[in-house]
């Protein structure tokens, strides 16, 4: 019986043997004398020729020869399922794709060729540059070194790092020339890559599933290899077979061909090269993958190839993708890394910022403000550079612009006294901040947090007046350093809008100049106010909305103190106010929005007060001593509970602003009108019921307001104030009718002019 590979069968000599065997035995028989043969006559030749057939493939092939093609396929398909399923995992099938959309735009984005382009144009610019200096300098000072001008503070004393030690080479305009669309793209590459490695640097999911699929790769072709080469040995022509069938043919062994052994082995040492030249690649990737680690990317070449030194190393599957492509080509790495570049990043905004805010443009946006021509910025990616040109630019405002940097261009601005910084990081080049350092007077910072200030604001030795608004806590005040305040040596104004727990001691530094102090709390208490008696040279002072409730002691020891300003506090009472009496100078007292129940006696103490303020308060009455301050000019006390308004008013000669709206007056006494030099006289909102006639005796009034009171007429003296006019007259129209003719005349006077010189 013959087995073949596929099973077909064919007529071989065992089954002959049996037909033959039959029939030459009865001719033996005949004609010799040898034993009968043992098979046994059935008349059944094809049938058993078929049966033993099978048997013996079935018993005596083995089985490898049998199952050849289905292994071949079975482990094919592993095989392809091992090598693309990172391809049809969803984790990483979407992350590879997306990696490989954002890698083909970055290579091809116009902007990857104009900054590695640019990148050439400094480096030859920078040899030059190198050539040149090195030819005709010597030696270099360095930044580090010594400063010998003493006025001038040593950097590197302060700790202070300019943004730049040297200016950047300017690319030729053909480089900076970048179309809207493409520079629209470009933004948006960055944008995408910056997501892309936020969530792909996470995990290393497509790493791990990568040295899972390449080992299980090796491992299976290190089976098949063991198994089949065993079995190739067994595969042969002939074959014994002894089935258990001498009942049914009388023979117990039988000798098989295996018409397909042959062909079979030819193609199994085939199937095994090709085996062994898949594992040779399965374990040069495993040694790939574990020669170096994969999971982190250093892109340390391209630094050093371009000026983009500050492109990040990355690490997990970006990493590992980055690897897989730098097999490919390295190319791709580089301009990939273009777009993980912030300098990168930031060229390209200045470009289309440039490109889109020309010098008519801005000259556009320039506003003449308080005559002063102003110009303010707002939420733009950077800093224009045609602003350097506008050369008579008086004040600029930089409102949330994330990248300001001043370049020596900035030289130009020989104008610029007052610059507004509204959360806008800024640098500045060594150049454009010895410009700034000399001509810049006032300088308004605001910040979330006070390392946020530029560090080279407390190298201003020029200026004049410094806004910090922000958040300066006591647990930061440390890091405003006691030297850099000391810089500032022509400070006269300093304005602090913060949540103050105490007053910083490092401003003490600037006692020896500063006139003028500003706090406003936003509503934190303001518990330390000891240093503020070394400011002897202040002469104005303002602690506004510091949740004062008393007035504090240490205000005493400012003997040049001209004026106060307690505003917004929560003073109650103000005992100590005859302590004011040794500020000799004291001119000026604000202590409106508070809520003073009353007026001590003392304030009969303080006699140099010319203006005082004490509107929106809780007083009830006003003491008699209050109107013992001669040279008082201005008087305040409105938005009160002021039920009469003492006599004694008359006697201050020199007032010339009284305000006592939204009170509780009935009638005004007529020694009010004994003070001839009033200009400003508000009385509205109360419950008057007349205005006496003695009101034309105030002949320089200029301002008159008697809205809400319940009055029925106005006296006709009020025509005797030659300088009231009706834009000064706050009053109801049908009061200002019930005048006569002639007093209406003379107060509509202004109004008249006007429309007879618009006619």
């Amino acid at each position: 019986s013959s087995a073949a590979a596929a099973g077909s069968s064919v007529p071989t000599p065992a089954v002959h043997q049996i037909h033959t065997t039959q029939h030459t035995a009865l001719a033996e028989e005949k004609y010799t004398n040898k034993p009968k043969p043992r098979g046994v006559i059935t008349n059944l030749d094809f049938q058993q020729y078929v049966f033993i057939n099978q048997i013996c493939y079935h018993d005596a092939l083995p089985w490898y020869s049998k199952y050849f093609p289905y292994l071949t396929l079975i482990h094919t398909i592993i095989l392809m399922v091992s090598s693309n399923f990172w391809f049809k995992y969803p984790k990483t099938s979407s992350k590879i794709e997306h990696f490989v959309s954002i890698l083909g735009r970055c290579f091809e984005s116009p902007w990857t060729t104009k900054a590695l382009s640019e990148t050439a144009c400094e480096d030859s610019e920078e040899n030059k540059q190198r050539l040149t200096s090195a030819s005709s300098t010597p030696k270099q000072v360095s930044l580090e070194g010594k400063d010998d001008n003493t006025d001038s503070p040593s950097t590197p004393m302060l700790g202070v790092k300019f943004s730049a030690d040297k200016p950047i080479a300017e690319a030729p305009s053909s480089m900076t020339i970048l179309d809207k669309k493409d520079g629209e793209q470009a933004k948006a590459l960055f944008e995408k890559v910056r997501k892309f490695r936020a969530h792909v640097e996470d995990s290393d999911l497509i790493y791990k599933l990568y040295v899972g699929q390449t080992a299980v790769k090796t491992f299976k072709f290190i089976l098949i290899l063991c198994y089949t080469s065993t079995f190739l040995a067994e595969i042969n022509f002939k074959h014994e077979c002894k089935p258990d069938i001498t009942h049914l043919t009388g023979y117990k062994k039988f000798f098989c061909t295996h018409n397909m052994a042959f062909m079979l082995k030819k193609l199994l040492i085939t199937y095994m090269a090709l085996i062994l030249i898949y594992g040779i690649t399965c374990l040069y990737s495993l040694f790939w993958v574990f020669r170096r680690p994969l999971k982190e990317y250093s892109f340390e070449k391209v630094r050093e190839e371009s000026s983009f030194s500050d492109i990040p190393d990355v690490k997990n599957d970006f990493a590992f993708l980055l690897h897989m492509v730098d097999q490919y080509d390295q190319l791709h790495s580089k301009r990939f890394g273009v777009f993980l570049s912030e300098v990168s990043e930031n060229k390209l905004r200045e470009i289309s910022l440039n490109h889109e805010w020309t010098f008519e443009k801005l000259k556009q946006h320039v506003t003449n403000a308080q005559d002063r021509q102003e110009l303010h910025l707002f939420m733009l990616s950077g800093l224009p550079n045609a602003v350097f040109d506008l050369t008579d630019l008086e004040v600029l405002k930089l409102e949330l612009i994330p990248e300001v940097r001043f370049s020596a261009k900035v030289s130009q601005m020989t104008s610029l006294q007052e610059l507004h910084l509204c959360h806008c990081p800024a640098k500045v080049e060594q150049s454009g901040f010895n410009f700034l350092r000399d001509h810049l007077r006032c300088l308004h910072v605001k910040f979330t947090d006070v390392a946020e200030i530029p560090t080279w604001v407390y190298l201003l030795r020029g200026l004049r007046e410094l806004n910090l608004t922000g958040n300066l806590n006591s647990e930061n005040n440390k890091m405003i350093c006691l030297e850099s305040m000391r810089d500032l040596k022509h400070l006269k104004t300093l304005c602090l809008k913060s949540n103050l727990t105490k007053i910083p001691t490092n401003i003490t530094d600037l006692s020896p100049h500063l006139i003028r102090l500003v706090v406003h709390n936003d509503g934190t208490k303001l518990l330390v106010l000891n240093s503020l008696k070394k400011m002897t040279s202040l002469i104005e002072l303002e602690l506004n909305n510091c949740e004062l409730e008393r007035i504090p002691h240490a205000i005493f020891s400012l003997t040049n103190l001209q004026e106060l300003d307690l505003k917004s506090n929560s003073i109650r009472t103000i005992e100590e106010i005859i302590s004011f009496q040794h500020l000799k100078r004291l001119t000026c007292l604000k202590l409106w929005h508070n809520k003073i129940i009353s007026i001590p006696a003392s304030i009969g103490q303080v006699k140099t007060l010319e203006s005082l303020h004490l509107s929106h308060n809780k007083l009830e009455s006003l003491p008699p001593a209050l109107f013992t301050l001669l040279k008082l000019r201005h008087l305040d006390v409105s938005h009160n509970s002021i039920a009469v308004l003492p006599p004694d008013v008359g006697s201050l000669n020199n007032l010339q602003h009284l305000a006592i709206n939204s009170n509780k007056l009935e009638i005004l006494p007529k020694s009010l009108f004994r003070c001839t030099k009033l200009k400003v006289l508000s009385v509205g909102h109360n419950a008057l019921s007349a205005l006496p006639e003695a009101v034309g005796q105030l002949v320089q009034l200029t301002q008159l307001e008697l809205r809400g009171n319940c009055l029925d007429r106005l006296p006709a003296t009020l025509g005797n104030c030659r300088l009231l006019r009706r834009s000064g007259l706050v009053v109801e129209d049908h009061l200002f009718d019930t005048l006569p003719v002639d007093a209406k005349e003379s107060i509509g006077r202004e109004t008249n002019a006007s429309l007879t010189g618009g006619l």
